[in-house]
C-alpha cells in the first residue's frame, strides 16, 4: 500500500537534485547566452552573412530547446509539490492519487538523470547525429542473422528516442541476414550516446540454422562516427581517393539495380572504405560517401588524439573472439554484459528490443571519470 508520507520523502530528495541539475547544464550562464543570442538576431545587418547567421540561428534553437526543457523540468516539479500539498489536505489515503503521484515523482526522478547525463556530452561532435556502420564477422550465417538482429535493437532504440534511422548501404546474406550495412541515426546528441557502441558484439545462443541444436558463438563489429554538417572543414586530396561504381544490391527500391550507381570510395593512406548505394544517382551516392568518408576520418583523428587527418594510420582488429566489448548470451544462461564497464542485465530480450539506456549510461559515467 502506497503511503503519503514516503511519497513525500520522495519528492523532497528530488530538490537537491534538481538543484545539481541547475549547476551542471550552466543555467544562468544559459539565460545570459540566449538574451546575447536574441539580440544578435535582432542586430540590422544580421542576415548579411548568410552562412555565419544559420550558425547562430543554429546555436540559439540549442540554447532555448536547453532552457526551455530545464524550465519544463521546473514546471512539473511544482506542479508535482501542488499534487502532494492536495493529497495531504484531502485525500492522503486515496490510492488512485497516490499512485498518480508515484508516477510524477518517478518520470521527474527519470528525466533529471536523463538530463544529467546529457552534461557528459562535452565532444565537438556529441550533439550530432550518427552514422553507424555494422559488419558480419566469425560466425558465417549466425553472424549475418546476428547484424541482423543488431540494426533491429538499434533500430528500437533509436524510435524510443524520438530519432529516425536512413539506410545508407546495404549487402544481404547468402542465405539470412544482413553481411554489412551502414546506416543514419537521425537526431540530437544520437552521437554522443551510440559512440559507446563502437567495438565488436558477441553473441551465444542455440543456433536456429543448426538441426542438431547446438550452441554457437557469433560475432559482428559495429562503427559509430558523427553525421558532419557542411560547415565541418576537412581537406582530403584526390589523389589519395580510389572511387569505384557498382550496381546497387540493397533495400532501396528497385530503381537502384538499373545502374551503376553504387559509388565505394577507399581512402589510401588509411585503408578506410565507405559506400553507398541507397540514393537515385552516382553523384548523390558519392556525396553520401564523401560525408561518410569525412565523418570516418575525424572520428578516428579525435580517438587517437591526432593534430591532423594525415597523421591517421590504417588499423585493423579482427571481428572475432577476445576484442570484443559486450556479450549476449541466451544459452546457458541469460545475460548481457559489457566488458568495458562491467554493466550487466539479465533482462536479455529487453535489451534486444531497444532497452540500452543502462549500458550507454555506465559508459558515459565510467567515461567521464576516467576509467576508460
Amino acid at each position: 500500500m502506497l503511503q503519503a508520507a514516503d511519497l513525500k520523502q520522495e519528492l523532497n530528495l528530488l530538490q537537491p537534485r534538481l538543484e545539481d541539475l541547475r549547476s551542471a547544464i550552466g543555467y544562468e550562464a544559459l539565460l545570459n547566452k540566449k538574451e546575447e543570442l536574441e539580440l544578435k538576431v535582432s542586430a540590422p545587418g544580421f542576415w548579411d552573412n548568410l552562412e555565419n547567421s544559420q550558425k547562430i540561428l543554429k546555436l540559439q534553437k540549442e540554447i532555448n530547446d536547453k532552457v526551455a526543457h530545464f524550465e519544463e523540468l521546473i514546471r512539473k516539479y511544482d506542479d508535482t509539490v501542488t499534487m502532494m500539498e492536495l493529497i495531504e489536505l484531502e485525500a492522503p489515503e486515496d490510492e488512485a492519487m497516490l499512485g498518480e503521484l508515484k508516477d510524477a515523482i518517478r518520470q521527474i526522478d527519470k528525466t533529471i538523470e536523463e538530463k544529467k547525463l546529457e552534461t557528459l556530452l562535452s565532444g565537438d561532435y556529441d550533439h550530432n547525429s550518427a552514422i553507424m556502420s555494422f559488419h558480419a564477422g566469425a560466425g558465417g550465417t549466425e553472424a549475418q542473422d546476428w547484424v541482423e538482429m543488431l540494426y533491429r535493437m538499434y533500430n528500437r532504440w533509436a524510435e524510443a528516442h524520438g530519432m529516425k534511422t536512413k539506410i545508407l548501404d546495404y549487402l544481404s546474406g547468402e542465405e539470412a541476414g544482413i553481411k554489412s550495412l551502414t546506416i543514419s541515426v537521425n537526431g540530437t546528441n544520437a552521437y554522443g550516446f551510440l559512440k559507446s557502441e563502437s567495438g565488436v558484439h558477441r553473441l551465444v545462443r542455440i543456433s536456429p540454422f543448426d538441426p542438431s541444436g547446438k550452441r554457437h558463438t557469433s560475432f559482428a563489429s559495429i562503427e559509430v562516427m558523427p553525421e558532419l554538417d557542411e560547415s565541418t572543414d576537412i581537406e582530403i586530396k584526390a589523389s589519395d581517393l580510389k572511387v569505384d561504381t557498382y550496381r546497387s544490391g540493397g533495400a532501396g527500391g528497385q530503381h537502384v539495380n538499373k545502374t551503376e550507381s553504387a559509388i565505394r570510395i577507399t581512402h589510401i593512406p588509411t585503408g578506410v572504405i565507405v559506400a553507398s548505394q541507397q540514393e537515385r544517382s552516382q553523384h548523390q551516392n558519392r556525396e553520401v560517401a564523401m560525408s561518410m568518408l569525412k565523418a570516418k576520418l575525424v572520428q578516428i583523428k579525435e580517438r587517437e588524439h591526432l593534430e591532423k587527418i594525415e597523421d591517421i594510420k590504417g588499423e585493423h582488429k579482427d571481428i572475432a573472439w577476445g576484442s570484443q566489448i559486450r556479450s549476449y548470451v541466451f544459452m546457458p544462461y541469460t545475460l548481457v554484459k559489457d566488458h568495458r564497464t562491467n554493466f550487466e542485465s539479465g533482462n536479455i530480450q529487453a535489451v534486444i528490443d531497444g532497452d540500452l539506456d543502462p549500458f550507454i549510461n555506465a559508459y558515459l559515467k565510467a567515461y567521464s571519470q576516467g576509467e576508460l
